[in-house]
């Protein structure tokens, strides 16, 4: 059975006292900003009646917004660790309402920004230097003025984000706090309760009828829930597509990615190439059945290991195998990795009520905090440097840039963790001195490539077309979202909808399709990682300084030019390309290892 929180070694979870010692503390800066907030109610009406006056109310919603962002972390993170805890759902629930209370008081921010002319803009630039180092982030607002909308408009929209995110707040008390899945039987012939943690292992068994029955034992809850999962999902999109045609979008897709200043072609060719490659995936899954001695393939088997060779790593193995693959970055991200270890930055095991798998999370003023749902495979190895990428992303990122600039798009956000994994696996392979491993490792990274881009393409593709049926008046049914859900995996994975019934409910259990348009940049993230990862491991020096200043640069431009000058087009379609081809370079390879039984 899943261990209780309390039955976690101390040195397995995360240090979250380095933000507030006690809940107590917690408590009293909540209060303490609640009541900043209400003071800044008065700087309305401010911000263009001078230099000094912009220079003041800008700061103050920057102060106020780093000082949200640090209670969320602890709130949210405390609520992560254990969603079955009432006092750590009231500290979410109460950070939620005061960041939404932050946006309605500071609503008046954009429209007033917008009302300056650029000539007064630029006077007030030139005249006081301590708004130079704002320049860039006033240009990124400039760039979405069409979408601003008046004072009041905005205060409203900001007074209802709490609203716009119950559907999602709903999904994930009901997905990780109330659902609870039957008891199956392991490889050994164990009772286990089927959880969202041990899932992925059940489903990478070696034993087809462990596998079958955990796959349908974990969809038969989905499919009992699957109208309230529908309704969570539908509130969601429509919450989406509202606030994109309130602001004059063209689409919630539109809105999505202007935030980031990512040109919607880029998710359209990133779609357009994946469909091309198809016939690579299928050609994938057709070796995956011969090699497994299927006559035909199930949803079920997808990730079932194709290797007879247990190639594992405990948590201590993974620690010292992380750090002697990511010391190719060099001694400043080294000691960073280090840190991560040496300061319980990791929230390792699973325990009953922990948010299934994994991410990195933190603010400006945090460590780079990361949860795992640690299992002894290869995969959680790779999960294990993928959260890494993005720690020392963020972590390089606060200790260059200010606050203003601390953070980083969305859209780069996929591409340091994936750097990871693809340097990970040339290492991998770098290493292994015989067949079998030589095959097992080719394995694990053409199921990754599967898992990320065609997988992640696959996702982005359901979502663009639900939020796009929602703008067009179709109910989101349930009955409309499995046959949707079911005519695209056929599609992706070729094989008959008919004969996988099941995998119609998948969408139900996804957390991403919460996220607004943020699945297709794991797609785009693997594939600019895969060249990347090739500079750095097979380039010259000035290839890994031009990557540590992407890691370095955050929101201090915008992201395709920081890519770019990383050595990455990512308006072209050359990058996809480039992955695509070693993902097939590597298939071949596979092939080959076959024919000589490196598989048995």
């Amino acid at each position: 059975m899943v261990k209780q929180r309390n039955e976690i070694k101390v040195e397995k979870t995360w240090d979250l006292t380095s933000i507030f010692e006690t809940d107590a503390d917690f408590e009293a800066e909540l209060a303490r900003v609640d009541a900043k907030i209400d003071a800044a109610r008065d700087l309305t009406g401010r911000l263009a009646a001078s230099s000094a006056d912009l220079l003041f109310v800008t700061e103050a919603l920057l102060e106020l917004s780093r000082l949200v962002e640090k209670l969320f972390v602890y709130a949210s993170m405390k609520n992560d660790q254990d969603t079955t805890v009432s006092l750590y759902q009231e500290y979410q629930a109460k950070v939620t309402s005061l960041e939404a209370k932050y946006s309605e008081v500071f609503a008046f921010y954009e429209p007033e920004f917008m009302a300056l002319s650029s000539e007064t803009l630029s006077s007030y630039v030139a005249e006081n230097k301590d708004l130079v180092i704002y320049q860039h982030f006033f240009d990124k607002l400039l760039a979405n003025k069409a979408h601003v909308l008046s004072n009041a408009e905005e205060a409203l929209l900001a007074g209802a984000s709490e609203i716009f995110g119950s559907g999602s707040e709903t999904f994930e008390i009901l997905d990780n706090a109330d659902i609870v899945f039957p008891t199956v039987k392991n490889e050994a012939g164990e009772d286990v309760q089927l959880t969202h943690g041990n899932f992925v292992s059940l489903m990478e068994s070696s034993n087809r009828d462990v596998r079958e029955k955990a796959y349908k034992a974990l969809y038969s809850v989905y499919a009992q829930y699957q109208h309230t999962y529908a309704k969570t999902l539908q509130t969601n999109v429509k919450a989406h597509n509202f606030v994109a045609k309130t602001r004059k979008y063209s689409s919630a897709r539109a809105a999505a990615l202007a935030h980031n200043h990512v040109p919607e072609a880029v998710y359209d060719t990133l779609v357009a190439a994946v469909n091309k490659h198809l016939p690579l995936l299928h050609r994938y899954m057709a070796i995956r059945a011969d090699i497994l001695g299927l006559s035909e393939l199930k949803m079920s088997d997808v990730y079932a290991p194709l290797s007879v060779l247990d190639y594992k790593f405990t948590y201590p193995e993974a620690v010292e195998k992380a750090k002697e693959t990511l010391a190719i970055f060099g001694d400043d991200y080294l000691k960073q990795v280090r840190r991560a270890f040496d300061e319980r930055w990791i929230d390792v095991e699973e325990n009953k009520g922990k948010r299934s798998g994994a991410y990195s999370g933190g603010s400006y003023d945090t460590n780079a905090f990361m949860l795992l749902n640690w299992h002894d495979t290869l995969d959680n190895l790779f999960t294990l440097v993928h959260e890494m990428g993005h720690s020392m992303h963020s972590t390089f990122t606060r200790t260059t840039q200010p606050y203003v600039y601390g953070d980083y798009s969305i859209f780069l956000a996929e591409i340091a963790s994936t750097t990871n994994e693809n340097i990970l696996t040339e290492t991998l392979l770098s290493e292994v001195t015989d067949d079998k491993t030589r095959f097992a490792v080719l394995n694990h990274y053409l199921d990754g490539f599967k898992g990320t881009v065609f997988r992640q393409t696959q996702f982005a593709e359901f979502e663009h077309a639900i939020h796009e049926a929602d703008q067009h008046g179709t109910v989101l049914t349930s009955d409309y979202l499995n046959t949707l859900y079911a005519e695209l995996n056929e599609k992706y994975y070729d094989l008959k909808a008919t004969d996988n019934p099941e995998i119609q409910y998948e969408w139900a259990r996804i957390p991403h399709f919460y996220y607004d348009y943020y699945v297709f940049q794991y797609a785009t993230g693997f594939a600019a990682a895969s060249a990347l990862a090739k500079k750095i491991v097979h380039g010259t020096a000035t290839d890994k300084a031009n990557y540590l200043d992407y890691l370095r640069a955050g929101n201090s431009d915008y992201p395709l030019d920081v890519i770019k000058r990383a050595g990455v087009d990512m308006i072209s379609e050359e990058y996809l390309n480039d992955a695509f081809a070693v993902f097939e370079a590597r298939l071949d390879e596979l092939e080959s290892l076959v024919k000589k039984g490196a598989h048995k």
